[in-house]
C-alpha cells in the first residue's frame, strides 16, 4: 500500500470519526428547544457536551490540514469550489462556539434563551451543509482540465445535495438523542430515549434513498457492503432503544455514521474529487498528492503524535463518563 492511499485513508478516518464524534454534539444543539424545556435543563443538556465539543472539532481541522499536506491540490480544488459553503459552516462553529460561552455570562433570561437560539439554528446550520458538501464530493462537480472548479454556488444546490443534507440533520438528531438517553438520569433521559427510536426510524428512508442512489452512481462492492452495514446499524440502533439499552443504542447510531462515512469514501476512491464534465478531469489521489518526501516526513509525524492525541481525547471521555441529573444543576 503506498503513501497516497495510506493518506487517502487517514483522511477518511478523520473526517468520518468528526463526524461520529461532532454528530452527537449537533445533536444535543439541535434537540435543545425539543427536550429542554426549562434553563436548568438546557443546561443539562449543553453540560452533557461541554467538556468534549470543542475536543471533538479538532477532528476537522486535523482533517483539512492533513488534506493541504498530503493532497494540495484537492484541498485547492475544493475549498475553492466549496468557497461559500465552507465559510458558513466556519461561520456556524464559530457562533455556536461563542454561544457556549456567552449564554451564562448574562444574567438575564433573554440573554440565554438568545445564545441558546443561536447553538440550535448554528447546529441545523453546520449539520445540513456538511451533508451538501459531502455529496457534492461523493458526486462530482464542474472541473475542467486544470481541475479549477467552473460552476457556481448554485450547481452544488441540487436534489442529491439537499437529500445529503437532510440525512446528515435527521441522523445527527438521532445520533444526539441516544446521547442524551444515555449520558443523563431520570426523566430528562426518558425524554431522549423515547424520541430517540422516532429519530432513527426518521432517518431510514432518506438515508437509504441517498445512499443507495450514491451506491448506484458510483459505488464500489467494498461501498455496497459499507452501506449495507449502515443500515444493519441504524436497525440496531433502533431495537436497542425498544429494548432499553442506551449504550448499544448509542454505539449502533455512532456504528451507522462510522459506517455510512466510510462507504462515501470508498464510493469516491480512486478519485478525491470527480468532474462532472469529463471523467479524465477528475483528481484522482495519485494526481493530487504532494511529493513522496512531504508523505513520509508526514506519516513519521502521525505514527508519533497520533497516538498521545487520541490517548488524551479517550481520557477526556472517561473522566466525564458519568450520568449527569438535573439535580446537579443547580437552581
Amino acid at each position: 500500500m503506498d503513501l497516497t492511499t495510506i493518506w487517502f485513508i487517514a483522511i477518511a478516518v478523520l473526517f468520518t470519526g468528526y463526524f461520529v464524534l461532532e454528530g452527537f454534539d449537533f445533536g444535543v444543539g439541535m434537540l435543545l428547544p425539543v427536550l429542554a424545556k426549562s434553563d436548568r435543563e438546557r443546561r443539562l443538556a449543553i453540560n452533557t457536551i461541554g467538556p468534549v465539543w470543542d475536543g471533538n472539532e479538532t477532528w476537522v481541522i486535523t482533517a483539512g490540514g492533513a488534506m493541504f499536506a498530503a493532497f494540495p491540490v484537492w484541498y485547492s480544488s475544493l475549498f475553492s469550489g466549496f468557497y461559500l459553503l465552507l465559510f458558513l459552516i466556519l461561520l456556524a462553529l464559530i457562533v455556536r462556539g461563542v454561544a457556549f460561552e456567552y449564554r451564562g455570562k448574562g444574567k438575564g433570561e433573554e440573554w440565554k434563551v438568545a445564545w441558546d437560539r443561536a447553538i440550535t439554528i448554528c447546529s441545523y446550520t453546520a449539520a445540513f451543509l456538511w451533508g451538501v458538501v459531502t455529496a457534492n464530493l461523493v458526486f462530482g462537480v464542474e472541473l475542467n482540465a486544470e481541475h479549477y472548479f467552473t460552476g457556481s454556488v448554485l450547481d452544488l444546490v441540487n436534489f442529491y445535495s439537499l437529500l445529503g443534507g437532510i440525512t446528515f440533520v435527521l441522523l445527527f438528531a438521532a445520533h444526539g438523542a441516544s446521547f442524551l438517553a444515555l449520558k443523563t438520569a431520570g426523566e430528562f433521559s426518558a425524554k431522549a430515549h423515547a424520541l430517540s427510536w422516532k429519530l432513527a426510524l426518521a432517518t431510514a428512508v432518506p438515508a437509504a434513498v441517498w445512499l443507495i442512489w450514491t451506491q448506484v452512481h458510483s459505488g464500489s462492492t467494498l461501498s455496497g457492503v459499507l452501506i449495507g452495514l449502515t443500515v444493519v446499524s441504524l436497525l440496531a440502533s433502533i431495537g436497542s432503544n425498544l429494548a432499553g439499552k442506551d449504550g448499544w443504542a448509542f454505539t449502533f447510531t455512532a456504528a451507522t455514521i462510522g459506517f455510512a462515512g466510510f462507504g462515501l469514501f470508498s464510493a469516491l476512491w480512486p478519485n478525491v474529487l470527480p468532474s462532472t464534465v469529463d471523467p479524465a478531469y477528475s483528481l484522482t489521489h495519485e494526481s493530487a498528492a504532494a511529493t513522496s518526501y512531504t508523505l513520509t516526513i508526514m506519516t513519521w509525524a502521525a505514527v508519533i503524535f497520533l497516538p498521545v492525541v487520541l490517548l488524551y481525547q479517550g481520557w477526556t471521555y472517561w473522566v466525564f463518563r458519568k450520568r449527569l441529573k438535573l439535580d446537579d444543576i443547580p437552581a
